[in-house]
C-alpha cells in the first residue's frame, strides 16, 4: 500500500477509536445488557488492538435469550424506552425473529449509511427508484426507501403488487433503479421475458441487490446480465442488527468494502477467535460505532467472508474488503460424505448451468450420513430438459466431488421468493 494509503488508514483508525470510546463510555454507563456482560467498570481501551483483546464477543444466541427473558425488547437499550422511535425485526431465516429498536439519532445514522451505498453505486437525485418488496417489519426495506428520499430521488414503493404489475409500473414511471434481492431480480427478468416486455428499451440503469448472498457471485451477475441487458448490478449487504455494512467496490464487482466509518469490522477464525490473514476466510465480527441506542459490541455475525488484501482493487482508503461478498453462513453448512457444502456454492453451480429456472435442496440428517437431493424446474422452452438435469449433476460431481441426484419438477411447482430465498429444506 502507498504512503498516502497508510496515512489514510491511520486517520480512519483514529476516528474509529474516538467513536468507540464515546460509544463505550455511554453504553457501559446505562445499558443493562452490556453492563452485565462486560462490567460497568471496564476501562475504555486505549487502542483498537486492546479493545479486541479485552472485550468479549457477543452472539445472536445471547441477545436472543435476553429478549426471551426480558420481553419484548430485551435489555440492550442504552436509553429510556420513550427515546426510541423505530421498531424493526430480523427476517427469522436463521432462527426466531428478534426485535430491534432505534432512537432518532441511530436511525439517522442507518439512513446516512444507506445514502453512502447509493452514492457509491453512482446514483443521484435524478434517479427514479422502485422498491420491489412488500413493506413489513424488516429494517432494510424502510431504511433503503428513506435513503433514496434523502438522496432526492423519486421513490416508488412496490408493496401489494404482482410481479407483472410491478414490471408495468416500472415501465410506466421510467424507473432507473430497481431495489430487490438477487433472486427476485432474476424472477422479474424471467416474467418480463415471458410477457414479451422489451426491458432493453427501458431507462433502467441499475439493479441494487441485497438481502441474500449472490450479488457478488459471478454466475448470479451473469444471469442477471442476460435477463437485464446493459443494466449495472450493484451489491451490498447489511443486517437488521447493524444496518448497512458493506457496498460493492465501484471498480471491481465481486468485492465488498466495509462502511468503516460506522462499523468496526474484524474477520476471525470461528474456532480460535484470532484474526485471519488476507486471502483467508473467517467469521465477520462487527461493532456498530454510531448505533448507541441499541449497539452491538464485537458481534459474531455467523457470516463467512474472505479478507482481501488492502488496496487490491486500487482503492487504498478502504480498510476492510471482502472477496466474493458474503460467502455463506457457518450454521448453514452441511457435511455430505465428508465434504463441507455451503448454500452459496450450490447456488453458484446451479446458476452456471444456465438451464435451471428454480431449485430446492433437500437434506436428510436422519441416517448416519447426511443425504442431499436437488429438485429443479428447467427453463421453459429448453430443447432437452433431461440434458439440463444431467449437466447439473455433472457440475456437482466435478465441483464438489459428490454424486448429488437432481430431480426434475413440472413448471411452476417451486415457490418464487420476493424476500430472502429459502431454498434449503432440512428433513
Amino acid at each position: 500500500m502507498s504512503e498516502a494509503g497508510d496515512s489514510a488508514i491511520r486517520e480512519l483508525e483514529a476516528a474509529q477509536l474516538a467513536r468507540l470510546e464515546r460509544l463505550l463510555s455511554e453504553v457501559l454507563a446505562t445499558n443493562p445488557f452490556y453492563r452485565n456482560r462486560i462490567g460497568r467498570e471496564s476501562p475504555v481501551p486505549g487502542s483498537l488492538e486492546e479493545f479486541v483483546e479485552v472485550f468479549p464477543p457477543t452472539t445472536k444466541a445471547e441477545w436472543g435469550k435476553d429478549q426471551i427473558v426480558h420481553p419484548p425488547y430485551g435489555t440492550n437499550l442504552t436509553y429510556p424506552i420513550e427515546s426510541y422511535i423505530r421498531c424493526h425485526q430480523t427476517s427469522g431465516t436463521s432462527g426466531r425473529p428478534m426485535r430491534w429498536l432505534d432512537t432518532r439519532e441511530s436511525w439517522d445514522s442507518i439512513v446516512d449509511d444507506w445514502v453512502v451505498v447509493l452514492r457509491k453505486a453512482g446514483l443521484t437525485s435524478a434517479d427514479r427508484f422502485f422498491f420491489a418488496f412488500s413493506f413489513g417489519p424488516f429494517l432494510g426495506f424502510w431504511s433503503a426507501f428513506e435513503a433514496a428520499v434523502r438522496l432526492g430521488g423519486c421513490s416508488l414503493p412496490g408493496g401489494g403488487m404482482s410481479t407483472e404489475t410491478r414490471l408495468r409500473v416500472m415501465r410506466e414511471n421510467d424507473i432507473t433503479v430497481l431495489v430487490c434481492t438477487p433472486t427476485y431480480a432474476m424472477h422479474m427478468g424471467e416474467v418480463a421475458a415471458h410477457c414479451g416486455m422489451r426491458v432493453g428499451d427501458w431507462p433502467l440503469r441499475c439493479i441494487l441487490v441485497a438481502g441474500e448472498p449472490g450479488g457478488s457471485l459471478h454466475s448470479t451477475r451473469e444471469r442477471l446480465a442476460a435477463l437485464w441487458p446493459d443494466v449495472r448490478v450493484f451489491d451490498h449487504h447489511g443486517m437488521t442488527e447493524t444496518g448497512p455494512v458493506t457496498y460493492q467496490c465501484p471498480r471491481c464487482p465481486g468485492l465488498l468494502h466495509c462502511i468503516d466509518t460506522s462499523c468496526l469490522a474484524e474477520v476471525n477464525h470461528p474456532g480460535t477467535g484470532r484474526p485471519v490473514r488476507p486471502g483467508e476466510r473467517g467469521e465477520l465480527v462487527l461493532t456498530t460505532l454510531n448505533r448507541t441506542g441499541s449497539p452491538l459490541i464485537r458481534y459474531r455475525t455467523g457470516d463467512m467472508v474472505e479478507l482481501a488484501p488492502r488496496g487490491e482493487c486500487g482503492c487504498p482508503r478502504e480498510k476492510m474488503t471482502f472477496k466474493g461478498g458474503i460467502i455463506g453462513r457457518y450454521d448453514d453448512m452441511v457435511v455430505i460424505r465428508g465434504v463441507n457444502v455451503y448454500p452459496s456454492a450450490v447456488d453458484e453451480i446451479v446458476r452456471q448451468s444456465g438451464g435451471i429456472a428454480e431449485y430446492r435442496v433437500e437434506t436428510n440428517r436422519e441416517r448416519s450420513l447426511a443425504e442431499l437431493i436437488v429438485r429443479v424446474e428447467v427453463v421453459p422452452g429448453h430443447p432437452d430438459p433431461g440434458a439440463a438435469v444431467r449437466d447439473l449433476e455433472g457440475r456437482f460431481r466435478r465441483r464438489l466431488g459428490l454424486r448429488i441426484p437432481v430431480r426434475q419438477l413440472p413448471p411452476d411447482t417451486l415457490p418464487r421468493f420476493e424476500m430472502k430465498a429459502r431454498r434449503w429444506v432440512r428433513r
